[in-house]
């Protein structure tokens, strides 16, 4: 995949997770793009690390490098919502 198309899944994933996750998130189009990007890294890092045993134990065939599929989307927005977590409580304010 190219870094346009990476960019894109980003925008896309950062845009779902920030409409899903509860609360204000204050970022722009980039911060998003930002947040999918590395929210899309995570959740391959984590669908990586399970892959194995579930395709072990429900018989799922691996899809091909390099290709879009429904599962990568959704550990994209998964990673990008556990980024928006953790910046959360890297940027709140102590009492």
């Amino acid at each position: 995949m190219g870094i346009i198309t990476w960019a894109i899944l980003g925008l896309i994933a950062g845009a779902i997770a920030k409409a899903i996750y509860p609360g204000q998130q204050n970022t722009g189009l980039l911060g998003t793009m930002a947040l999918g990007i590395v929210g899309s890294f995570v959740g391959g890092w984590i669908g990586e690390q399970l892959r194995e045993p579930l395709n072990d134990i429900l018989d799922i065939p691996a899809p091909e490098a390099g290709s879009f599929s429904l599962s990568g989307i959704i550990m994209a927005v998964l990673g990008a919502i556990a980024i928006i977590f953790l910046w959360g409580l890297l940027t709140k304010p102590s009492r």
